[in-house]
């Protein structure tokens, strides 16, 4: 566990594999904590020969708090480029999850240099008319933060329910510990809804990304109400030469039944890159 800093912000991160690999940086969603990144998830990528860093965006883990500040997307990948750097990392494969995808299509934006490939997955441009949620999906995520430990595995089980992967894929046991382990290791409510505003800030990346260069991977799932699947079409139509890789029956989650099929597919592709460089 080791921290970076980014002027007054600390960034909470953690590796995973030996440091001479390939880097693999895995950004997190909308109040989404670096252990939703489980261990064993993480090793899948580790097993493949990547180093594998997760971290906690600022407002939420273990990362600095940012009580009456406003920030940007731009500030959010300013966080990994610090990561980066801490761990001694020139170039990194990113790969970013909801908020996470937007947070790394900002950084092929304005810092390409710093990447060997972008996977974007069950993210959107910020267009309006792509990627939009469903009035359920839309009201679950504005609904009013829980007063309590049982509320919030409740309601985040809950959540699950509407816009997660088909019911077959979903284990309500490991659904409720996920949520109690995120609970007890952080609740900040008021970091959601300013790391929310950073992502309305932001706006349409649309023309920056046509003219992004950095080999992208765009993956989404096929029953996604919270982002509908055409946010995740339009982005591997807006970025030149993007792979896009939809998977059935994938909700708003990470269900342990795609793991390994959401690992070889990235493996694939980041095999594919370096072959390519060579």
């Amino acid at each position: 566990m080791s921290t970076a800093r980014n002027g007054d912000v600390e960034i909470h991160y953690e590796s995973f594999g030996p440091d001479h690999d390939p880097a693999l940086v895995l950004v997190n969603g909308l109040g989404s904590q670096c252990i939703n990144f489980a261990d064993e998830w993480c090793q899948r990528f580790v097993a493949e020969g990547y180093r594998v860093i997760r971290f906690d965006n600022r407002d939420v883990g273990l990362s600095s708090k940012l009580e009456g500040v406003d920030y940007s997307l731009a500030d959010m990948a300013g966080d990994v480029l610090a990561v980066l750097d801490a761990a001694g990392i020139e170039r990194a494969h990113v790969f970013g999850l909801s908020m996470g995808g937007m947070i790394v299509q900002r950084l092929a934006i304005d810092h390409p240099e710093r990447l060997l490939t972008m996977t974007s997955v069950m993210s959107r441009t910020g267009e309006p008319g792509f990627g939009e949620s469903t009035p359920e999906a839309l009201a679950v995520l504005m609904a009013p933060p829980a007063t309590s430990r049982e509320e919030y595995i409740e309601s985040h089980r809950a959540a699950i329910g509407v816009y997660g992967s088909k019911p077959e894929w979903i284990d309500d046991a490991e659904t409720r510990a996920r949520a109690a382990a995120a609970y007890d290791r952080c609740f900040c409510p008021a970091g959601i809804g300013r790391q929310m505003a950073a992502v309305m800030r932001d706006g349409s990346r649309d023309e920056a990304l046509g003219s992004v260069t950095v080999p992208t991977l765009v993956m989404h799932g096929s029953r996604d109400p919270l982002i509908h699947p055409s946010g995740g079409r339009h982005t591997a139509e807006v970025i030149p030469n993007a792979r896009y890789v939809e998977i059935e029956g994938l909700g708003h989650d990470y269900p342990r039944a795609v793991w390994k099929a959401w690992v070889s597919t990235w493996s694939a592709f980041a095999s594919d890159h370096r072959r390519a460089e060579r």
